[in-house]
């Protein structure tokens, strides 16, 4: 067993959570000199099930994650990482993040946040980040937004 990490995905949606997670990814890969690979993943679960239509790379639902994707590439390599990729994709993100793309990129390691969803929410839609942490074939470490106090 080995305590390296080689290959880490860091999962990425514009939140809060995920700015802090694509944070500590930075460090991670930097002490671990592993690939950083950054995924975000576009959900057409509602989307297709409105218009019938899997949107593609091109469609206009792809620009903001596009532009993500870009800055913290960017981010990424000014911080001294020297191999940074980046991944865009319909689906949904649960499935996408844990099992697609982990055993895509050989990941030993998932990095994402913990988004904050009340209690409907989560009934409904259930968490990614703990359906990441049950179904993974790697390692997940899931950054929290606020610090919880004693």
């Amino acid at each position: 067993m080995t305590l390296e990490y080689n290959n880490i995905l860091a999962a990425v949606d514009g939140s809060h959570e995920a700015e802090l997670a694509f944070k500590k990814s930075i460090e991670l890969a930097k002490r671990h000199n592993a690939v950083l690979h950054l995924l975000h993943v576009v959900d057409t679960r509602a989307y297709t099930t409105m218009t019938k239509h899997v949107p593609d790379i091109d469609d206009e639902v792809f620009e903001d994650g596009k532009e993500l994707l870009s800055k913290y590439k960017k981010e990424a390599e000014a911080a001294g990482i020297p191999e940074v990729n980046v991944y865009i994709t319909p689906g949904s993100p649960k499935k996408v993040i844990s099992r697609d793309y982990a055993n895509r990129l050989d990941a030993d390691l998932i990095v994402c946040g913990a988004q904050g969803l009340n209690a409907f929410e989560h009934y409904l839609m259930g968490s990614v980040s703990q359906h990441i942490v049950s179904s993974s074939p790697c390692d997940v470490l899931v950054v929290r937004g606020n610090k919880r106090r004693k």
